[in-house]
């Protein structure tokens, strides 16, 4: 015990990614959403936009309190704050797929292609984000260096609006969708992710390899997916099930 006070708080790696990501999604939002709206310029929002602002936000204060938790020794209380982890997590998901296809869907009633750059990021932010929280979950553990990759690469699938909202207002961009910022951002944090686990293991397993994967290959394949005919195709389908009143 008395070792464990010597030693004091210490900021671990997953700390202070998650910290960094919070930066990029306060950060992002703010500039875009929170200031104009503080001054009056933002025009108004279904109440969908609101609810997913309040449960995305406060699903960040949570993995701010569960790695403090963690590097404070205190595992009993994170592990009992991961159930409500699990439904805040789920909340997560649905709403972001459901504002997403809105969204496009006014979009494409609005006359725009439906296969946009947005719609791209949107379905593979629900299906990354669902795939690599699940195995994360699945190791908390058994493998607990495992599940501290899985979960910051699940949120890389999921950062982009607020990454693309810093980028296009810190760096004064004129295309909504700085593609290549973006995936410098997320690219690197994966990189990083996959140095810490060899850090800290001294290997990478399979699984952290196919979550830094994920992030990769969506980047390498983006602009190819979304100039397509038949992505536009694919989601005009999609949209066409979906409605909002």
């Amino acid at each position: 015990m008395r070792m464990n006070q010597d030693r004091g708080f210490r900021p671990s790696f997953s700390l202070v990614l998650i910290l960094v990501m919070c930066l990029f999604v306060v950060g992002g939002f703010g500039m875009h959403s929170a200031l104009p709206a503080l001054r009056g310029d933002f025009p108004p929002s279904p109440p969908i936009v609101h609810l997913h602002g309040v449960v995305f936000l406060s699903w960040m204060l949570l993995l701010v309190v569960q790695a403090g938790l963690v590097n404070a020794g205190n595992v009993t209380l994170h592990r009992a704050l991961g159930l409500w982890g699990i439904a805040h997590a789920t909340a997560i998901m649905i709403l972001g797929l459901f504002l997403q296809l809105i969204a496009s869907r006014a979009g494409m009633l609005a006359g725009r292609d439906p296969g946009t750059d947005g719609l791209y990021l949107g379905l593979l932010a629900f299906v990354g984000f669902t795939v690599l929280f699940t195995l994360a979950i699945r190791n908390a553990k058994r493998r607990p260096q495992v599940h501290r990759s899985l979960m910051l690469l699940a949120m890389l699938p999921v950062l982009p609006p607020g990454v693309n909202r810093f980028w296009f207002r810190a760096l004064g961009l004129d295309d909504p969708i700085p593609t290549f910022w973006l995936y410098l951002t997320l690219w690197t944090m994966a990189a990083a992710t996959l140095w810490n686990e060899r850090r800290s293991t001294g290997r990478i397993a399979v699984l952290t390899w196919f979550g830094a994967g994920w992030i990769f290959v969506q980047g390498a394949v983006h602009e190819m997916v979304v100039g397509s005919a038949w992505f536009s195709d694919f989601s005009r389908a999609v949209l066409s099930l979906a409605a909002y009143r």
